[in-house]
């Protein structure tokens, strides 16, 4: 695995950070909360279509084979925004303003989504260390490994763009990631894993995801071949293989062991912003120990759909996401 130093960086300018921070400001005073709602929404809307070019230009699509960038130059103030939540639903308006700020740059780069069924339908999550969940495959796990993954890879409207912004991070624990244009595989096993065998089922965070009712859930091709190269819609700790035949296992690991050997570390430090590519990087976290004192590892998460943007199966079209609904920023 390589390092940190291999994630490109975008450096934002001290007018673009002003920018982003008198927007912010602006709105959490006029609403008093980093909750959202359509007004909220929509105010944060009006304000990002404000910002000078220099800061969208920061914002451009990604357009390297790495599939991520990290924007730098925002600050957290440690004691400011309090101690670490115990778990999501502890935190409230726990570093509001930085909230807003996520919720801008998303803006910005797309259209921002939440889930009905996950934190309780908010546009920003909380990642935090969770007592009773250390083993678990969600953000709110810690003593394991969390498995390289697509977001939200059982759902066709999952975001095109991850967005993690660090709060804390003293320990300086790794977020991984890894990009399928950087793989090595064999024309068969691109052939191999681009049609639809196995489904993805919902990950543990979605309590309330139904079934199919009496019908199986539909497979799902991993790889897909978009017209500038390779996509992937990837994750192994969801997925039934035992289920598949030698073969395709065969093809699935070693597409696991290439993102591996390709797999880039990146130790966020507080105010940066890692931006994934969800299409291209499938991303995880290194285990840790949490210490559940409020200065463990907190990050917090938004999720971008890119309009017009191409590069998936149309077949994905004809799936019901197992019964979860996303909740559209712009369309509020």
């Amino acid at each position: 695995m390589s390092t940190a130093a291999a994630a490109p960086v975008r450096q934002l300018d001290p007018h673009s950070v002003g920018e982003l921070r008198t927007a912010a400001e602006k709105i959490l005073a006029e609403f008093g909360t980093s909750a959202t709602s359509p007004q909220l929404l929509a105010r944060v809307e009006e304000s990002a279509a404000e910002f000078g070019a220099t800061l969208r230009h920061h914002c451009r699509p990604v357009d390297t084979d790495d599939g991520l960038f990290v924007l730098r130059g925002l600050e957290v103030d440690d004691a400011q925004v309090g101690p670490t939540p115990p778990g999501w639903a502890h935190a409230g308006d726990s570093g509001a303003v930085h909230d807003i700020v996520l919720l801008l740059l998303a803006s910005v780069m797309g259209n921002p989504i939440a889930w009905q069924g996950q934190q309780d339908g908010r546009f920003v999550h909380n990642i935090v260390p969770s007592p009773g969940h250390e083993s678990e495959q969600t953000g709110a796990s810690s003593a394991v490994l969390l498995s390289p993954h697509t977001e939200d890879a059982f759902h066709p409207g999952r975001a095109h763009l991850l967005m993690l912004g660090c709060m804390r991070n003293h320990d300086r624990i790794a977020t991984t990631a890894a990009s399928v244009r950087k793989v090595r595989l064999t024309d068969e096993d691109v052939e191999l894993l681009s049609r639809p065998a196995l489904p993805i089922l919902p990950d543990d965070a979605y309590a309330e995801a139904q079934g199919y009712a009496d019908a199986a859930p539909p497979p799902v091709p991993t790889l897909f071949a978009a017209e500038d190269g390779l996509t992937l819609r990837f994750d192994p700790a969801y997925t039934p293989l035992d289920q598949a035949d030698g073969e395709y296992r065969a093809a699935y690991q070693r597409l696991e062991d290439e993102l591996a050997r390709v797999s880039v570390a990146v130790s966020l430090d507080p105010g940066e912003v890692l931006v994934v590519d969800n299409d291209l990087v499938v991303h995880g976290r290194v285990p840790f120990k949490a210490r559940y004192d409020g200065t463990d590892r907190w990050l917090k998460r938004a999720s971008v759909r890119v309009p017009g943007r191409r590069g998936r199966p149309l077949a994905e079209a004809d799936e019901h996401g197992y019964g979860q609904a996303a909740l559209e920023a712009h369309a509020a």
